[in-house]
């Protein structure tokens, strides 16, 4: 029988035990705050709440990407042990480290031409990434063969429903969403946007709901248009939230009042990288449903 290891980057926003249970390799991406670089280790080296912290008096962290030369020290060693790799990535929509895994994957291919790499652009990110990464160690562990675990994932990466709401709009701001007026006016408003990530990997808002409270019901209520078998949804969700876990807890136990025959829900905290980019103070809900839009 074939063998092979699961691989995804550090964005997949799932703790480091997960990553091991599960047997599944993982390349750090990097961030910059001032002149002081980090790597995204899952909390491992800085805490998220130290990380949030620092961004909520004013620190601007810059993140950079896994290259192809960390993907060849990561995979070749794998490779060197006979078994083959399937990589999952960041969303192209978001990211160029999909470009970087190929490269890798085309070098390291013609290096050792017995063996095989395949990528897949998860077309998602943070513990969406994540859910799809679980999924696929599940295929695994039922012996499905790479090859068939690629297809599911390219199969199901669609259907993999990815919303956002943020209670801070200060980043929203640092990245050119909303103008300073706005961001003061929806501040004193209590406006939360709501987004998802569409058919192609980007992140689209798609509606301002007014209060944290109404957001929560809003998050719930696309679940139950969305999800598979809606209000019957019997798969799995994932939280991640970037230092609010009483926002995350609050959605997660309104889901369980919702969706009775759901698996479980795991919850875990943005990662550095994403968070680098929703700022504090944001909550995400994945599952399977529907294909996505644009």
């Amino acid at each position: 029988m074939e063998d092979y290891v699961l691989s995804c980057c550090s964005t997949a926003d799932r703790s480091k035990e997960f990553f091991e249970e599960n047997g599944i390799i993982y390349a750090c991406f990097h961030y910059h705050i001032g002149e002081e670089e980090f790597v995204d280790d899952l909390g491992q080296s800085v805490s998220f709440s130290e990380f949030y912290d620092k961004m909520r008096k004013g620190a601007e962290p810059e993140t950079s990407q896994v290259n192809s030369e960390q993907f060849i020290e990561l995979w070749e060693p794998v490779l060197q042990s006979g078994k083959d790799i399937l990589h999952v990535s960041l969303s192209s929509g978001i990211s160029g480290v999909f470009n970087s895994a190929n490269i890798a994957a085309q070098e390291l291919m013609e290096k050792y031409p017995e063996r095989r790499v395949r990528v897949v652009d998860s077309l998602g990110a943070s513990a969406g990434y994540g859910l799809l990464m679980e999924y696929l160690a599940e295929q695994k562990k039922q012996n499905k063969s790479l090859d068939e675990v690629y297809h599911w994932a390219e199969k199901y990466k669609m259907r993999l429903q990815s919303w956002f709401f943020s209670t801070d709009l200060t980043n929203y701001v640092r990245g050119g969403r909303i103008s300073p007026t706005s961001a003061i006016l929806g501040t004193a408003l209590g406006i939360c946007p709501l987004l998802n990530v569409n058919a192609v990997g980007k992140l689209i808002p798609r509606a301002k709901i007014r209060t944290k409270k109404k957001v929560i019901r809003e998050i719930v209520k696309r679940m139950e248009e969305h999800a598979e078998q809606g209000t019957n949804y019997a798969g799995k969700a994932a939280i991640s939230y970037s230092d609010c876990r009483e926002d995350a807890e609050k959605v997660r136990d309104l889901i369980l009042e919702t969706f009775p025959k759901i698996q479980g829900i795991s919850m875990d905290s943005i990662g550095t990288v994403i968070g680098s980019h929703t700022g504090p103070g944001t909550v995400a809900l994945f599952y399977l449903g529907d294909e996505r839009e644009m």
